[in-house]
């Protein structure tokens, strides 16, 4: 099938808008040009909208199986497409865990029913993700797995995370980590802080994140392992990897929306749809971490999308479970909060969301180019409406952006020449 954009703006090289029209054959896209003549079965009116290439999310979780009540996959790829997302990466946090083969295999069955967009899973780092025992990383290795990671928690022993770091080089796969030292967690709920000091509860030590990073980048150094730290949330973490990229250790990074738009200052009541891990912290960390994603420190953005159940998140910070959802907004909250107030461009956003993860990872996506897999989302630059989380397509509604105003809204998505999400463009 021909489907034909016209009417639509693209981003030259330098940041620019400039029109196109764009005809997709099958699911790669076969020409980019001013003006296309060629007859379609399909033509679809731009409206002048922006064309980027599928956003790419590294870091979400979908529950399934185990936890459909939260999430499944196809309620979790659905949002991921009214996102403008394309391709996105499965956290291993299930029941079962995908710490074997054939659980594996059952888990990419499902996906191939049920996603409608591209899903790539990640494997377990450990055993039921507990840090006891190393999976056979060179038999998972063999499957279609994303990476290794044992992400909700961190890799307690050097020796186990040496290991792994090891094998993982050896069968020219990623290490991505969750870092968090859990003997100077404390129980915390919330960042140790201000906030917390005030609200009285108990505190997580930026150092649980930082000092983990440390450890792991030398580790990185001796293997020559590439090593990917999830969701970066302090200074000392930036500061940390930005040294060890300096030092030519084969270390990236990425950052959440929440991390860059909120501090721990935006927790005023024991509400738990602020409650992540990382949590939210300090003014100058989010200052870092925006300081780190523009010098290169930090390589992009992942949502680290983790829906839960209503129930869950009424039970207030000390019993409510970490995480928050994030695909349907984060384009339009980063374009408002960032790129309308002048800290970022409007180039910079689209590559940490396109370009930037699928070159860390090499991942045949994220561009708009000919020949490239016809992975589009056309955005509506001038759209604004008011964040609902009752209108989400995701099973999860725990966001703290509930009622924000943004702009800049996801129109259609497009994955692999197919159209997975639509809105009224009339």
């Amino acid at each position: 099938m021909k489907r034909l954009l016209k009417n639509v703006k693209k981003l030259s090289s330098t940041g620019e808008l400039e029109s196109c029209e764009l005809l997709i054959e099958g699911t790669s896209i076969t020409k980019i040009a001013s003006r296309i003549t060629e007859r379609a079965d399909q033509m679809i009116d731009g409206k002048g909208n922006l064309l980027a290439p599928g956003f790419i999310d590294v870091h979400i979780h979908l529950r399934e199986p185990g936890g459909e009540h939260k999430e499944t996959i196809f309620t979790g790829t659905n949002a991921a497409a009214k996102g403008g997302y394309t391709t996105v990466c499965a956290m291993p946090n299930t029941n079962p865990v995908p710490d074997n083969t054939t659980t594996i295999q059952n888990i990419l069955e499902s996906i191939k029913a049920e996603a409608v967009v591209r899903v790539l899973p990640y494997a377990a780092i450990t055993k039921k993700l507990q840090g006891k025992e190393l999976v056979d990383i060179k038999e998972i290795a063999q499957t279609d797995i994303f990476a290794f990671t044992d992400d909700g928690v961190g890799v307690q022993t050097a020796d186990h995370m040496l290991q792994a770091m090891r094998e993982a080089k050896a069968c020219n796969k990623v290490i991505v980590a969750h870092c968090e030292d859990n003997s100077i967690v404390y129980g915390g709920v919330m960042h140790d802080g201000e906030v917390s000091k005030r609200m009285q509860m108990p505190g997580i030590p930026a150092l649980s994140e930082s000092v983990q990073i440390a450890r792991d980048v030398l580790l990185a150094e001796a293997t020559g392992c590439h090593y990917h730290v999830c969701h970066v949330s302090t200074k000392e973490s930036v500061r940390i990897i930005r040294d060890a990229k300096r030092a030519g250790i084969h270390v990236t990074a990425e950052v959440t929306p929440h991390h860059l738009l909120l501090n721990e200052s935006a927790i005023t009541t024991d509400d738990a749809n602020f409650k992540m891990n990382p949590p939210l912290r300090a003014k100058e960390d989010q200052q870092a971490l925006l300081e780190g994603l523009l010098d290169g420190t930090i390589d992009f953005i992942a949502t680290d999308h983790a829906p839960h159940a209503k129930e869950e998140k009424e039970r207030g910070f000390l019993e409510a479970p970490f995480g928050i959802v994030g695909l349907e907004n984060a384009f339009s909250l980063l374009y408002t909060y960032l790129v309308q107030t002048g800290k970022i461009t409007l180039k910079q956003l689209i590559d940490w969301l396109t370009i930037k993860p699928a070159e860390i990872f090499q991942l045949p996506y994220g561009k708009l180019d000919v020949g490239s897999v016809a992975d589009l989302t056309l955005i509506d630059l001038k759209k604004s409406l008011t964040i609902d989380k009752e209108t989400f397509y995701s099973k999860g509604k725990n966001t703290p952006f509930h009622q924000w105003e943004v702009t800049a809204i996801p129109v259609l998505t497009i994955s692999e020449g197919n159209i997975v999400y639509e809105e009224d463009l009339k």
